[in-house]
């Protein structure tokens, strides 16, 4: 996969991120702080902006992308999604081309990154319940297509997301409202679906 295919990838996801600002911010009203979808849509502009950038090889787009996000002002999602976009650039090739393996490796090494900032598991009700289900579908996508392990981690992501209906909050404002949040999904687990949803898209 190019540098170009790459970034179209990434602005699709981004695009499908900001559609679904008015979703994000219902839901995030239910229990949290209702800025949810405005937070996700800055994060997810400042993205596409960054990896429009025609300067660089496939590590300085993504760089670029870290850099974008952290100059935000924003909830607890700037640090996170930076902390994660940090992760991805780190094993990043400087070159403009990165294979499946390649892609592997940078998803595995992003979660690392966020992992230790998160601490957040499956089941805790926040963006992990998303993003560690589509990392894991990465790692194990045996086939040579960047676009059956993309759709395998879109899958992956959307399924934690309707998943996290059924946990109780154990993060952030949402967490004092306890068993209430059971049947509402978390807001940050549907933004990264909605993230890997784009990144299927091609």
């Amino acid at each position: 996969m190019t540098k170009e295919e790459f970034s179209l990838r990434i602005k699709n996801a981004c695009a499908c991120v900001i559609g679904a600002e008015a979703e994000l911010t219902e839901i995030d009203s239910r229990f949290g702080d209702a800025d949810h979808g405005l937070t996700m849509t800055k994060i997810a502009r400042a993205i596409s902006a960054a990896v429009d950038q025609p300067e660089g090889g496939i590590q300085a787009m993504l760089e670029g992308a870290a850099a974008a996000v952290m100059s935000l002002n924003g909830g607890s999602a700037v640090p996170l999604w930076n902390s994660w976009l940090d992760g991805l650039q780190e094993e990043a090739p400087q070159g403009e081309e990165i294979d499946t393996a390649g892609l592997q490796r940078i998803f595995a090494r992003a979660l690392e990154e966020i992992d230790d900032m998160s601490g957040a598991k499956v089941g805790d009700k926040t963006m992990m319940d998303a993003l560690i289900p589509a990392s894991q579908a990465i790692a194990a996508c045996s086939g040579s297509s960047e676009a059956q392990l993309f759709a395998a981690a879109a899958q992956a992501a959307e399924q934690g997301a309707e998943d996290s209906r059924q946990f109780v909050s154990k993060f952030g404002r949402a967490k004092s409202y306890g068993e209430k949040t059971i049947g509402t999904p978390d807001a940050g687990a549907v933004s990264m679906a909605r993230f890997f949803q784009g990144l299927a898209q091609l």
